[in-house]
């Protein structure tokens, strides 16, 4: 039988069936395999691995840089230049890379002088830092408020570190996050107690804004000429209405005489406490602490866009 003409595989078969000395097929199929897997998935940088690519011919960067106007030799063995991009910053890959780099930073110098003398940190310099608009600015990324404030911490605590050993790198770090203004120049801007006694404090919920009148007495109050039980019905905004008072325990030591418009009840009311607790921050200043925890002078961002519609305000929540 002729089997000069079948393939190489079919050939050695037909061989190993009518002969009678045993033939490695399988180790030559698994090493021809493996040979041309090789060949199809090498990495080798090699001309001869190159040739059986048939790829394009290498480039001579080294003609281009010393600027030799030459053909290039297919003969010619020059070293091949292997180029890769690489990074500017370690955190490129990351959604907000600038911010990271300042935090890792920060981290780095924090940890780094760790160990030198600080001072109180009401003994500390006075800064006044960047805020978070700004920042984004800067940066150009939409970095939230917690995030940031990590940053924050950070350089407070090497604003602690006595200026007799402060390292340069730090002075700088916190001069790049430093606003160009003097904060001893603010000055809180106390409520006025005119000659009768009377200081006033202006409120604003929602649609509704309010004025109120606050003197020394014994705790009667009028909202627009009615006693505060004709003026509302529910024994919820009366509480509110009172609530600066009765929580600094100043319920019978001023009269109120206010003036509530537009809204409902609850909206007055409201703006009627933030009223209130500034007619009583004129007379005490030092129960402004005590009303800001309570939250009594507390104007929060939607109560200054009382025409914006409920959907307008959830949109620019949810992108803040």
């Amino acid at each position: 039988m002729k089997i000069a003409w079948l393939p190489a595989g079919v050939r050695e078969g037909l061989r190993c069936a009518h002969s009678h000395r045993n033939t490695p097929i399988q180790p030559l199929l698994r090493q021809q395999n493996l040979t041309s897997s090789r060949r199809q998935l090498t990495t080798s940088s090699s001309r001869q691995a190159l040739q059986s690519f048939n790829a394009a011919p290498r480039i001579n960067f080294g003609s281009a840089v010393e600027g030799e106007n030459s053909a290039y030799k297919e003969n010619q063995e020059d070293d091949i230049f292997y180029a890769r991009l690489v990074p500017y910053s370690p955190s490129y890959f990351t959604a907000q890379p600038h911010f990271i780099d300042d935090l890792l930073v920060t981290q780095h110098l924090a940890t780094k002088h760790a160990a030198l003398p600080i001072v109180k940190s009401a003994d500390a310099p006075r800064i006044a830092w960047v805020n978070l608009m700004e920042y984004r600015d800067i940066v150009g990324e939409r970095v939230k408020a917690s995030r940031y404030k990590k940053i924050i911490k950070l350089l407070q605590r090497l604003n602690q570190i006595h200026h007799t050993v402060m390292p340069a790198e730090v002075k700088k770090a916190i001069a790049q996050y430093t606003r160009n203004i003097n904060p001893f120049k603010n000055v809180v801007k106390r409520g006025i107690v005119d000659e009768g006694g009377r200081a006033i404090g202006n409120g604003r919920r929602k649609a509704s804004t309010a004025r109120a009148w606050l003197i020394e007495g014994n705790g009667e109050v009028m909202v627009n000429g009615k006693t505060l039980a004709e003026a509302f019905g529910r024994i919820h905004d009366r509480e509110s209405v009172i609530w600066g008072l009765k929580a600094t325990d100043r319920l019978d030591k001023y009269n109120v005489w206010a003036l509530a418009e537009g809204g409902g009840t609850t909206g007055q009311a409201e703006a009627l406490t933030l009223a209130v607790a500034k007619a009583l921050i004129a007379h005490e200043p030092a129960l402004k602490p005590a009303l800001r925890r309570g939250m009594f002078i507390y104007v929060p961002l939607i109560q200054k866009m009382p025409r914006i519609s409920n959907v307008a305000v959830f949109i620019f929540w949810k992108h803040c």
